[in-house]
This record gives C-alpha cells, sequence and structure tokens, in this order.
C-alpha cells in the first residue's frame, strides 16, 4: 500500500493488471500505473475536485507544453472560466523533498503559462506561491477557482 498522505483521502480506484497496480484517472479517463508520484497526483486531482469545487473539465493532467522547442509535461493545470491557466501543480513522489531544486526545475512552467498561483507538493509537503509575490508563501489555496 501507498504512503497517507498530508491530503484528505481520496476514493481512487485501484485494480491489478497483471502484475501492475493501476489507478483510474477521472481526468485522463483511462488507467494508470500507480506509481508514487501518481499516488500523489491523483490525490491532488481528487483534493481539487472535492475539497475546492473545482470541476473537472477546468483540470488537465500532463498539460503539454513547450519550452524551448521541447515538449514538456505539467503534472496539473487549473484553467479559470475563460480558459486561462489558474494555477500550476507539480507533484512529486513522497520521498522527493520540495526545496529550491524542485522549484527551479519546475519554474519553465509557471514563466510559460503564467498562472498566478504555482503549488509543488510531495503529498506531504505543500509550497503554494502567489506568482505575482513569488517570496510569499500561501497556506492555502485561494478561492481562484469561482
Amino acid at each position: 500500500m501507498m504512503q497517507s498522505l498530508n491530503l484528505p483521502q481520496a476514493k481512487l480506484k485501484v485494480a491489478k493488471k497483471g502484475d501492475q497496480v493501476v489507478v483510474w484517472c477521472i481526468i485522463r479517463k483511462k488507467h494508470l500505473v500507480l506509481t508514487p508520484e501518481e499516488w500523489v497526483r491523483q490525490h491532488v486531482i481528487h483534493f481539487l475536485i472535492e475539497q475546492n469545487n473545482v470541476p473537472i473539465g477546468r483540470i488537465n493532467s500532463e498539460h503539454l507544453v513547450q519550452i524551448n522547442g521541447q515538449a514538456r509535461r505539467c503534472d496539473i493545470v487549473v484553467f479559470n472560466s475563460e480558459g486561462k491557466p489558474q494555477l500550476i501543480v507539480e507533484c512529486k513522489a513522497t520521498t522527493i523533498p520540495i526545496d529550491e531544486k524542485t522549484f527551479l526545475q519546475t519554474s519553465n512552467y509557471v514563466q510559460q503559462l503564467q498562472a498566478p498561483y504555482f503549488w509543488m507538493t510531495n503529498g506531504l509537503q505543500h509550497i503554494i506561491i502567489d506568482c505575482n509575490q513569488p517570496s510569499t508563501y500561501l497556506s492555502e489555496l485561494p478561492p481562484i477557482f469561482n
């Protein structure tokens, strides 16, 4: 079983396919191999929907972004009603620390998508940044999803 997270328990649909454990992604509408990072990503998706009332249609998982001519994927992007990115979420496995190295690795997503908020999480530690005030860490997600 995967590690408990510092997020509400999500009602994930986990199954065994052959010798792999898979989880149903309600965003991508398919089974995905249940890696430690996917465990965190799926909990974040359910947290956004169930605790923050984000409509499923405004969430994109593995969002494709072009950076310096290379295709990269953001873990989660939440869009507003006009289709503009509002939140970028970078998910890591619980064993990966959320630190400056993690931020530098993923800051290109923030620059490219121009979302006002950025959330880095390994499921245990959460850092939420207001991109308009990058030195300001937020204690919770702002109510931007209405």
